[in-house]
This record gives C-alpha cells, structure tokens and sequence, in this order.
C-alpha cells in the first residue's frame, strides 16, 4: 500500500473516531473543560493506536507464523516503537500532567481565602425582610408531592398518556405571582418519539404550589427541542453545536415566561480560580423550546421572569466555602474554628417576584441547634444571612412528626415563614403515599411549640393561639395598618372550605382579604359596592389580610 494512501486513511479514521466521540459526548472546546482536555487525551490515544495499526500493516513490517488452523501469532518489525510513536506518548504524560497541576492549583487547598470570597454575605434582620406570612405565597407542596399530581393529571390525558409521559423537572418558579412548579412532558420511548417528532411535545404541565391546582397546558406548536429529543433536536447537542466553548452547567431548567411561553434556562459556567475551580455562573443561553431560538445574556441583563440561574446545590457549595474557609483549608479539616455550613436540605421562598432558597447555617460540629440561616437568590445570587439561634430542621420535622406519631406522618423539609414576628418552620404532613394530610408550625426557638391543622389557616390559627398561651401576642393593635376608602369591587371565594371576601378600593392596587371565619369580620356582608369603609390589616405581597373592620 502506498504511503499516501495510508497516511490518508490514518486521517480520515481519526477525524471518523473523534467526530464520533464528539457528537456522542459534546465536550466544550475551552482549556477550563474537563471534558475538553479529555477528548485531546482521547485523539492522542486514537492517533497512537492507529500509528501503531499503520506500523504493523506496512509492507514486510509483519511476519504471519502459522500454528494452526485457528492459531496465528503476530511478529512486529523491531522499529514499531520509533521515536515519532515516544513522541505522542510524551505529548500524552505531558497533557495529563497539564490536568492534574491544573486542578491541584484550582483546588481550595492551594486557594481558600478565593473560595471564601466568591460569596458576598449580607447580615440582614429577620423582621425587616420577611413580613407576616401571605398563604397565596406559600407552597403548600414539595416536590414529591407535585409529581403525584403531575403523573395524576397525565393519567387522565387519555389522548397523550399513551405516547408520552412526565419528565422529572418539576422546576419552581414564580408565575404570576405564585409559586409554580412546571415541567415539560417526554416521549414515553423512542418508538414513540419516531412518530411524534414532526409534530413535538404538546404540552407542559404546570401545579399551582398553594391551591394544588394541576394544569396540562397544551400548546399550539409543540416543543421541539427538549432533553429527550435525539440527534441535532436534543437540546445538549443543539447547545453545544451553538454555542461549542461554553461550559454549560449540569442543571439547565424548564421554566415558562408570563404569558406562558416554554424556554430553557441554559447557565453558563464560569471559573474564577485557575482552570477549574471557584464556578460560578457567567451568562445565560435562553433557548425557546419551540423554535429553537438561543438568546444570550450577560448574567447581570437576565430578563426579571428568569427565576432559575444559580442551581440550590451550586449556592449551597458556595455558601459552605465561604463558612468553613475563613481561617483557611486546614482549619476547616482540623482545628475547624469559627466553621459553619449548610445543614443538609433546602426549601424555596417567593421574595419579591424572586425565588429564594432557604437553608439554615450549623456548626461544622453536627450538633442539633442552628446559629442562624441564609436566603439565597437563584437569579442574582444575592446572599442574605439572618442570625436566629433556634433548632435545626430535622429536630423541627422529628417534633412536629411526634405529634401524629400514631397517624405515621412523615414530614416535609420545612419553609421558613414570620408569624408574629415569630422565625416559624412551616411544613407539609404525608401519609405513606405521599399525599398531603396536615400542616405542621413549628416554632425555631422553641421547637417543642408545635401546631398541626388539617388546613394551613386552622394551623395558623392552633399556632397563633400557642403563641398566646406562651405571651407571645400574634399582633398588636398598633402593628396594624389603615386603609379607607371607596369598594369598587366586593368578591366571595372559598378557599380551603372557608369563605372569604376580596375587597378592592378605588384608587388603591391592593387587594384586602376579609376571612368570614372571623366573627368579627362578618358584618363585612353589610357592604356594598360604592360603600365607604376602613380596614385595619396586615401587609402581604399584593394581598393585605383584613384583622379589624371599622
């Protein structure tokens, strides 16, 4: 054979093998890429392999003894290991070693002051920055407990169940106002995505986290790039083929904008410390799930409905450097002075159209108390930290299942919610199938305080009347605020069994909530609209509970 030729067939076969492992694997052509220095080992590999297949093939490089039928033993000339061949295996050692001092010198080991900077804390007050709690921002579910709902609702889609089912994203977001969890449907398999392609994914599904309403939102034209989508459709290669340097992060969410359009949100990884360490998020690929459509953005210009960048896992890791490296890397093995850390779950809080994640702040000690907690924005990465001593979350949910012991609840990880001014976990009860039962208040200070409802208001309203027992005064007059003014709307809704009215003044955005469980509310049904009238009340975010008509 030719040189040329083999020369010529070394090369196409080793653009075949990397092409091959590129499209199959989408390493990001960037020097801070694990995956990147991995796929030019990979090529250095591939090229020895098929140098030394090259070697053996060449003309009287290779002498055939015959030992039997089935039996044949293979002579290599003596030059197959030639200096070209040394060549690669020292450009081999030599990028693996690249590898390893690169991420020895990204490691906190080598840069802990860097790592416990990366988050900028900010002490703030409990009171001042959570106010009394408003239900229509509560979740009342976790997770678990909204995939139950999700696979119900997809149960009695009959025209789409047997074609496709619920993906695990369930992502929380605010929408409208409220805390949503959303998730786009799959295809159920991959014959089942060969006849439905065309056309795509048809809906989304989306649970109202307060009321539990459960909605299969179809759409007009379908989702056509998605995480179960393959070839070019797949959302990671279609990514990576856009985008071939960036980094992008594991968690990429499904989220839906205000009018309820389907979009991914595609962070960006970004490395602060040496090749590979200090991540955090740099930009932001928006990629509509219909079109295709990427958009990026700076991660300073995300759009204010985005409510997922930072992952809860990636601000918990950074909040964890920044409480165990202040005295260094060896203090926090060793001596561990002044170390806090996460304690060992999260929950979301809706902040200011933001969603928040909650975490309480313990000693690196493992003991059962909490010196304080954080809230954590997955947008902006904003990082507050409230200083209240009280329990840690597992003793809060182990009090508050002590309290059905004989029903076999088993409790949520807890919210953190302002009752009276009070820190209060606030958490879901679950029978064995994972199906809401009660609600449980837990005082953090004291946690051996404990209500239970079988509705969220007649827990608050157990929780409030235990504060009262302990002299505690849930609210004050003077705490109230005053509205007067003109109704220009009076509606009764039910909510959780119990009629209340909603009031709208004239001149006046909010909306004034007036519970007719109250029986000091009820003379409320004398009015009209046109009506004046004055309201004492407690703030919420757009909703205003009504304590004192006058």
């Amino acid at each position: 054979m030719k040189k040329g030729l083999r020369n010529l067939i070394i090369a196409v076969s080793l653009l075949l093998v990397a092409g091959i492992y590129y499209y199959l694997y989408l390493p990001a052509l960037n020097i801070h890429s694990a995956g990147c220095w991995f796929f030019v080992m990979s090529v250095i590999v591939i090229l020895m392999f098929l140098y030394g297949l090259r070697k053996t093939i060449k003309e009287n490089g290779v002498v055939f003894m015959k030992k039997g039928p089935t039996n044949i033993d293979i002579k290599f000339e003596k030059g197959l290991f030639d200096n070209v061949l040394k060549g690669m295996g020292i450009l081999l050692v030599l990028v693996f070693l690249i590898y390893l001092i690169g991420s020895l010198l990204s490691s906190p080991i080598v840069n802990a002051k860097k790592y416990q900077q990366l988050l900028n804390v900010q002490e703030r007050e409990f009171v001042a920055d959570i106010k009394e709690v408003d239900y229509t921002t509560i979740p009342s579910l976790d997770k678990e407990s909204a995939m139950l709902l999700g696979d119900r609702k997809m149960g009695s889609m009959v025209e789409m169940v047997s074609q496709f089912e619920v993906a695990d994203d369930y992502t929380q977001i605010n929408y409208q106002g409220k805390p949503t969890r959303v998730t786009p449907l799959r295809y159920a398999s991959e014959i089942k995505w060969l006849t439905n392609q065309s056309k795509g994914i048809p809906a989304y599904i989306m649970i109202d986290m307060t009321t539990q309403n459960t909605e299969c939102v179809k759409l007009a034209a379908g989702i056509k790039y998605s995480k179960s989508e393959h070839f070019n459709r797949n959302l990671y290669r279609h990514l990576r083929f856009n985008y071939p340097t960036y980094i992008f992060d594991e968690q990429i969410f499904f989220e839906i904008d205000e009018e309820g359009t389907p979009f991914w949100v595609c962070p960006v990884k970004k490395f602060n410390i040496g090749l590979f360490g200090g991540q955090t998020i740099g930009n932001v690929v928006l990629c509509n799930a219909i079109t295709g459509e990427c958009t990026d953005y700076e991660i300073d210009k995300v759009p204010q409905w985005i409510d997922k960048v930072y992952s809860a896992e990636l601000l918990m890791q950074l909040y964890d450097y920044s409480g165990t490296l202040k005295h260094g890397y060896f203090n926090s093995i060793l001596g561990q002075k002044d170390c806090l850390q996460s304690t060992n779950g999260y929950n979301y809080i809706a902040l200011n159209d933001d969603v928040w994640v909650y975490t309480g702040v313990t000693s690196v000690s493992g003991d059962q108390s909490n010196v304080g907690f954080v809230l954590m924005n997955q947008r902006t990465m904003e990082t507050r930290y409230y200083k209240i001593e009280g329990a840690i979350e597992d003793s809060a949910m182990s009090s508050a299942e002590g309290q059905v012991q004989n029903l076999g609840y088993q409790a949520t990880f807890p919210l953190l919610i302002n009752i009276a001014n009070e820190p209060t976990y606030f958490m879901a009860l679950k029978d064995g199938a994972g199906l809401v039962k009660k609600y449980a208040m837990v005082n953090v200070q004291k946690y051996q305080w404990v209500a239970i409802g079988d509705t969220i208001r007649d827990c608050e309203k157990n929780y409030k009347e235990l504060l009262n027992t302990n002299g505690i005064v849930s609210e004050s007059a003077d705490s109230l605020l005053s509205v007067s003014g003109k109704i220009v709307s009076i509606s009764p809704i039910v909510l959780e069994g119990n009629t209340h009215y909603y009031i709208c003044l004239e001149n006046n955005e909010d909306i004034f909530d007036i519970d007719m469980s109250e029986e000091t509310l009820i003379e409320i049904v004398r009015y009209n609209e046109g009506d004046m009238i004055t309201l004492r009340y407690v703030e919420g975010y757009g909703l205003n509970t009504v304590r004192v008509i006058e």
